[in-house]
């Protein structure tokens, strides 16, 4: 019945994303100690010390891996809270760094961050979450996939790669 009604919600044009918490966290746990390895949002998981755990344990390992993983392909948790931001909030992902040839900020962190806006954001107003003084002095940004150079109204894609250039960076 479960499926079904998660059916019928979908052709009336609802997101449905079935999870089970339950058992994203006992994977979790299961993780954090080192029993297993589980990254989540994952179809599977691989035992690493099948000898510290119980029997009781690995028989719930293995009916979240039959029932839940194979069957729906993750435990629904991640999927969920991605479907929240991204569909339901309309958000992006995108990247700010300082040196575009290499990603990295100014300690050479590759990638160092991460940032959640709205879909439609500009790069002046980026640069202004990033720091008020850095949209302050906005001259341009760079969007590092195409090394293109683009003005203030440049509207960020999701999984932009942006380094933002101010007069303050100049001097």
């Amino acid at each position: 019945p479960a499926e079904e009604n998660v059916e019928r919600l979908k052709e009336l044009g609802y997101i449905v994303v079935p999870c089970c918490a339950e058992a994203e966290l006992a994977l979790r746990r299961a993780s954090e100690k080192n029993l297993i390895e589980y990254t989540p949002g994952d179809c599977n998981f691989k035992i690493l010390q099948r000898e510290k755990l119980t029997e009781s344990q690995l028989k719930a390992l293995e009916t979240i891996r039959e029932k839940i993983l194979l069957k729906y392909g993750s435990t629904g948790v991640q999927d969920a809270i991605n479907t929240a931001f991204f569909k339901l909030l309309n958000m992006i992902v995108v990247y700010p760094v300082e040196d575009i040839e290499h990603l990295t900020d100014h300690k050479g962190n590759v990638l160092p961050d991460a940032y959640l806006v709205p879909y439609g954001t500009t790069a002046r107003e980026f640069a202004y979450i990033i720091h008020s003084e850095l949209g302050e002095t906005f001259i341009y940004a760079i969007e590092a996939r195409n090394k293109k150079r683009v003005g203030e109204t440049y509207i960020l894609k999701d999984r932009d790669v942006i380094s933002i250039v101010s007069a303050k960076k100049r001097a």
